[in-house]
């Protein structure tokens, strides 16, 4: 199989390929890299090289044609990242100025990195239509939801949207109760970074009350500490990390604000170094690399669980991860037929009630040649149904804005995304972020005084 990864350079791509180094089946035996940063392409080339050691399959081909990556591609993994880390320092930085949430996906952050991705996106989507029409996509970019809505609208249930955390969730939640999580039935449902684990299925039995129950067996993983104790009995479900900047707001606006740098320009320094030293030193791109990502890992969600004093990962937080495994786990039950059952971003068809056909939603697929398809979905609270209709309300507004170069759908998307409380807060990030990003031009107009 010839696999291209767009986004070649990007800095968790050996965790891709270490993945299928490890493959017993061999099942990609081309390994396509693209990205239009010919620096970093190397330095991860360098990485890549090293890591395989003696290792000849699959064979590494990086490119910056997109032409040439595309061509014949039996399988794509979409990973890109429009504006860079620079980007999402800008997202985050602009949004703190104004008094709101600075993150890379959720809030106004988010929103401002759909309308710049969205548009590459669909690109990259009609020229993977052209040249390889037959390929599976696998969608890792951000926000997923949107960005895999988006690409779905040419080339249909082809595309297919990767998240690790709520898998990394759910295993976690295997190991605070004791089981093995291949044997357990797990009932998630939501939209991307916005969902909740509600049941826990061993041998017929759900063992989330008993989980729930627990103080001690709940601050035994990360969602756990993230979250009150009686705030989960009274959601009656595990939420998706993400839902921390919901449920945390105030406290985690405050800590962003207290806090020198924010994710994305701490991200954009440790990266930077890693090319710069590896550049230097290409021999020594493997140690440097390993080096940066344990420091990367360690640091995920500081804010977060700084904010409600949920202390330091611990080794279990870390391994439960690994949207790579997702993605290649997923990829060989679509080239081989072989059943399998996975949480996944997909469209939602009829399965979710007060949610459009069209919208992508985060639930257990059942995935074999002929694609995921979204299991059934029993009824959903209305605490969660309602959070998730308000951010779907938002990711319509979103596309709107950045498929047809809406103004008013952008602002709309923004003042009424649940974080932001002000609509004139809203027009202010707004015009900073049209003034701050060149692809972002043809949002702006001229305002009168707040």
């Amino acid at each position: 199989m010839r696999l291209a990864l767009l986004g070649g350079g990007g800095f968790r791509v050996p965790l891709v390929h270490a993945d299928l180094l490890a493959d017993p089946d061999g099942l990609v035996d081309e390994l396509v890299l693209h990205d239009l940063d010919a620096e970093r392409l190397a330095a991860i080339t360098a990485v890549l090289r090293q890591q395989a050691g003696g290792a000849t399959r699959p064979r590494l081909r990086p490119t910056t044609d997109l032409v040439t990556a595309l061509t014949g591609a039996d399988a794509v993994f979409v990973a890109i990242r429009t504006g860079g880390l620079a980007g999402r320092a800008a997202d985050e930085r602009i949004a703190l100025r104004h008094g709101l949430l600075g993150q890379e996906t959720v809030g106004p952050g988010g929103i401002c990195f759909a309308l710049r991705a969205i548009p590459v996106a669909v690109d990259i989507a009609r020229r993977v239509a052209e040249r390889a029409p037959g390929a599976w996509v696998v969608n890792f970019t951000n926000p997923a939801g949107m960005v895999t809505e988006a690409m779905a609208g040419v080339l249909g249930d082809r595309v297919i949207g990767v998240c690790d955390s709520p898998d990394a969730l759910c295993r976690r939640v295997a190991g605070a109760l004791g089981v093995d999580p291949e044997r357990a039935a797990f009932d998630y449902v939501g939209l991307n970074h916005l969902g909740w684990l509600r049941a826990v299925v061993v041998d017929g039995r759900d063992r989330l009350p008993e989980l729930l129950a627990d103080d001690a067996a709940l601050r035994s993983f990360e969602e756990g500490r993230l979250f009150h104790p009686e705030w989960l009995r009274a959601l009656g479900a595990l939420p998706n990390e993400y839902l921390h900047y919901y449920y945390a707001t105030r406290e985690t606006v405050e800590r962003l604000r207290a806090t020198g740098a924010t994710r994305g320009e701490f991200l954009r320094a440790q990266q930077e170094e890693f090319y710069r030293a590896a550049r230097r030193d290409p021999r020594a791109a493997l140690r440097l690399w390993r080096r940066a990502r344990a420091e990367r890992e360690d640091t995920y969600l500081a804010e977060a669980r700084d904010a409600v004093g949920a202390g330091p990962r611990d080794a279990a937080d870390v391994e439960a991860g690994g949207y790579q495994r997702i993605a290649l786990d997923l990829l060989r039950a679509l080239a081989t037929g072989r059943r399998d059952t996975m949480i996944l971003d997909v469209r939602n068809r009829h399965g979710l009630a007060g949610l459009d056909r069209d919208a992508v939603v985060e639930v257990p697929c059942l995935v074999d040649a002929g694609g995921a398809r979204p299991l059934a979905v029993a009824p959903v609270r209305e605490h969660l149904a309602a959070l998730m209709r308000a951010v779907r309300a938002v990711e319509r507004d979103a596309l709107t804005a950045a498929t047809e170069r809406d103004r008013a759908a952008a602002l709309r998307a923004i003042a009424g995304h649940p974080l932001v409380d002000s609509v004139g807060a809203a027009r202010r990030v707004l015009a900073d972020y049209v003034a701050t990003f060149p692809e972002l031009a043809d949002l702006g107009e001229q305002d009168g005084p707040d």
